[in-house]
């Protein structure tokens, strides 16, 4: 099992489209300088760092670190896709785990360009490769698509076809997504939308419209995770802990021609289960989620790859309201990518601080009643799923 990992502070800062962003080193000094803050610690404390980011140079982690101070401690740059974050935390937890560090920080950030995600290498072999097989051999009009869309619209339609349900209650996710986050001020989407206004956004591949994609975004996020012993000699706050976590990352079932499977069900699902195994919980435990809604499609998917409710229930689990306030389980509750936008880097740990926030009572508004479990879902593809279980700590 390893020593107990504190999440003893976390910070970020508001998200924003790239025309209105600013660097990424000032993006990412903001949120390590919160979560130092809220941790009530100084640089000079932390032992290890670990940094995300998809795009950018090498040692840009450095450089962003660099502007709160060189302290000389060792940093690693992290990069899995949209699960960049999380790996830098699954990273950040194992070394506290495993008793190779006391204090360590996870940051992540990303400056992002406007537009649709797109590769940049054209002249070495595509980390997109065998999931590009796998859509082209089934979708005749995928290749006039954006590359993430036609993954993710490929697998909601795919969903709809297997389970006879109405692509219209994709876009119930949309309007889900605006209500939470008009209680977030770090989200970037805050306006209300109806059903209507989302399938009447423009088309973009399969049952998605644009009012049912994430935004490109830019923003950063950190945690400092600690060894219980560690908090309690320097007086940190140890209320939040770390129960269980989880990375996998594909087999041979993800380009087996299932494309739910292909955009990361099984992935996910492995993680999910990983975790409540080792924490010794169950799904029907968990009050509040954080899951990676990158399109509406992957935030119905990942409700049943999460066990949060059976396989081909997900429009009845909507329909029933069982997914936010009031229901079962609220899912989302800072807005999700889908309002908050995607820094693909600092994604999983704003996810991260949002459920710290929720486990300590400090959410104002958004705050889920009752909750003292709290699940974190971060993937990415080609692929890594990161699944992390948060406790309230004694």
């Amino acid at each position: 099992m390893g020593q107990k990992v504190i999440v003893a502070g976390v910070g970020m800062v508001p998200f924003a489209t790239p025309s209105r962003s600013a660097t990424y080193d000032v993006l990412a000094e903001g949120a390590i300088k919160a979560a130092l803050a809220d941790a009530g610690i100084d640089l000079a404390r932390v032992q290890q760092a670990y940094a995300g980011y998809v795009y950018g140079d090498s040692t840009s982690g450095q450089n962003a670190l660099y502007r709160v101070g060189m302290t000389g401690l060792p940093v690693v740059n992290v990069n899995n896709n949209c699960s960049t974050g999380s790996s830098a935390l699954f990273l950040a937890r194992q070394a506290v785990s495993s008793g190779a560090a006391d204090c360590v920080l996870a940051f992540g950030f990303e400056q992002m360009q406007r537009g649709a995600l797109k590769e940049h290498w054209d002249d070495r072999p595509s980390a997109f490769a065998r999931l590009d097989a796998v859509i082209t051999s089934t979708q005749a009009d995928a290749a006039s698509a954006p590359m993430a869309p036609r993954f993710f619209g490929a697998a909601g339609a795919a969903y709809c076809d297997r389970y006879g349900m109405d692509p219209a209650v994709f876009a119930q996710i949309s309007v889900k997504a605006r209500r939470h986050a008009a209680n977030n001020p770090f989200a970037v989407f805050t306006d209300q939308v109806t059903v209507e206004e989302v399938l009447a956004s423009p088309p973009i591949f399969g049952p998605l419209t644009r009012l049912q994609c994430c935004p490109p975004t830019c923003g950063a996020a950190a945690a400092i995770v600690t060894s219980e012993e560690f908090a309690r000699r320097h007086g940190l706050r140890t209320d939040v802990a770390i129960a269980a976590q989880a990375m996998t990352t594909d087999t041979p079932s993800s380009f087996g021609g299932d494309l739910t499977k292909l955009v990361g069900y099984d992935m996910s699902k492995a993680a999910a289960w990983q975790v409540y195994e080792a924490a010794g919980v169950s799904p029907e435990d968990i009050r509040v989620v954080e899951l990676h809604d990158c399109f509406t499609t992957n935030e119905v998917l990942s409700y049943e790859a999460l066990g949060l409710t059976p396989e081909g229930t997900a429009e009845k689990f909507i329909a029933d309201g069982d997914n936010t306030y009031g229901g079962r389980v609220v899912t989302n509750p800072s807005g999700g990518l889908l309002s908050k936008g995607h820094p693909l880097g600092a994604t999983g740990l704003a996810q991260c601080a949002e459920l710290v926030w929720q486990l300590r009572g400090d959410a104002g508004p958004r705050q889920v009643e009752d909750a003292s479990l709290a699940l974190q879902h971060n993937i990415g593809l080609g692929g890594a799923a990161v699944v992390t279980l948060y406790e309230k700590a004694s």
